[in-house]
């Protein structure tokens, strides 16, 4: 069982942060209820366009429903994929991606002299903020 947090609510089993671009990022987060079980919830969270904090976007997702959502995002991700965009490349981001890391990782090395071992973006110390 997973201890209660300061705030009397039950703190995350486990927790992914997936950044993707600048203004926006998902979190996949494993809670525990207090009968026990467990559930998902998966969150957009994005800058707001004047800069004054994030929007967010919060799914629960329950066990019962797991093979039937997960079912549901694959068709409709493989559609997209096989049917509709089949020639883009959708690998584009995750190159892009490791190339932001790469280079913010080097700054950090060249600004403190040495370098961050943490891999969250500039703006994620924000948006964990909850």
């Amino acid at each position: 069982m997973v201890e209660k947090g300061k705030s009397g609510h039950l703190d995350n089993v486990f927790s992914q942060k997936v950044n993707a671009g600048k203004r926006r990022t998902y979190f996949f987060d494993v809670k525990e209820t207090q009968g026990e079980d467990f559930y998902v919830t998966i969150t957009e969270s994005t800058r707001r366009s004047d800069g004054n904090g994030y929007n967010r976007h919060k799914i629960f997702l329950y066990k019962e429903d797991f093979n039937r959502f997960q079912e549901g995002l694959d068709n409709a991700i493989n559609h997209i994929k096989t049917e509709l965009l089949p020639d883009y490349d959708y690998e584009e981001f995750d190159r892009k991606h490791e190339e932001w890391e790469k280079e913010n990782k080097d700054n950090e090395s060249h600004e403190d002299g040495e370098t961050s071992t943490d891999s969250f973006s500039p703006d994620s110390a924000d948006e964990m903020e909850w």
